[in-house]
């Protein structure tokens, strides 16, 4: 199954990072969002990518085709001209890049990988947004439904931390970042039937997906809904990255699910010693 990465927005709250790159390649512990992204979908069987790239295109291109030279051990012999890899740090990836046109739009972006998708179900999602969702149990679901589209929701946490008042109007203690005002959203992390294509208009650069493809979808009672109660965040602005950043750099990234049976061998054999 293919899963399609939109990638080709501008970015434009995280400064002066995206003048240079587009946001899914700004990085998070050295490496891309991007990468994290595709990592998470991995770690679940899922390999065959298609990126949808748009602004700066070039700069996603240019790093999945030095890939095996940025990661890999190499000998460069510059007398004789030959290049030697030693240890090859690659993944089991196939990366369809797809340009979708500079200021297209989220429905149009999607529409134009229509034929390289072709009459199968696909995954969808956004470069720039981590989760720890379980890819498996959100495919379950999806199937249990029988609609055409999953959209994993999720429950934001707040901007701000929260206070506890009794009913004498004591404090009686702080919660930081509290889940937001109860409502769901959408977190992307999609699971898609080819007939998703069906509600997009064609030849249409300015089709925002999230608006009235997925209102047909749930008018039309087909836009089904997985909740996801676990660690989800987008990268949005400079904070954001920060905040990623921080979580990675002190190896307590909820979303490096790619790791947690490193992660749990290490704890047993900590445990045991």
């Amino acid at each position: 199954m293919k899963v399609l990465i939109l990638a080709g927005g501008l970015g434009t709250r995280l400064g002066e990072e995206t003048v240079i790159k587009p946001k899914p390649m700004v990085e998070i512990g050295g490496y891309p969002i991007l990468w994290h992204i595709m990592k998470i979908y991995s770690y679940y069987g899922f390999n065959d990518f298609i990126i949808l790239t748009g602004y700066k295109s070039h700069v996603i291109k240019d790093y999945f085709l030095n890939y095996y030279h940025r990661y890999s051990d190499i000998t460069i012999d510059m007398q004789n001209n030959f290049v030697d890899l030693h240890i090859m740090r690659t993944e089991p990836w196939k990366v369809t890049m797809l340009y979708t046109g500079q200021n297209a739009m989220t429905g149009a972006r999607i529409k134009k990988a229509q034929e390289y998708v072709g009459d199968e179900p696909f995954m969808l999602t956004y470069g720039d947004g981590v989760s720890d969702v379980n890819i498996d149990n959100l495919f379950t679901a999806h199937r249990k439904s029988g609609k055409l589209m999953t959209m994993t929701a999720v429950q934001p946490s707040g901007r701000f931390g929260a206070l506890e008042i009794d009913s004498n109007n004591f404090v009686t203690a702080f919660r930081e970042k509290p889940k937001g005002d109860g409502a769901w959203i959408n977190g992307g992390f999609f699971v898609c039937e080819p007939e998703v294509f069906d509600y997009i208009e064609s030849n249409n650069d300015d089709e925002v997906f999230e608006k009235t493809p997925l209102e047909k979808l749930a008018l039309d009672g087909q836009l089904n809904a997985f909740k996801h109660e676990g660690f989800w965040r987008p990268m949005d602005t400079l904070k954001d990255k920060i905040e990623l950043n921080n979580y990675w750099e002190n190896n307590n990234a909820p979303w490096k699910v790619w790791d947690r049976q490193k992660v749990q061998l290490l704890n047993v054999i900590g445990r045991a010693s």
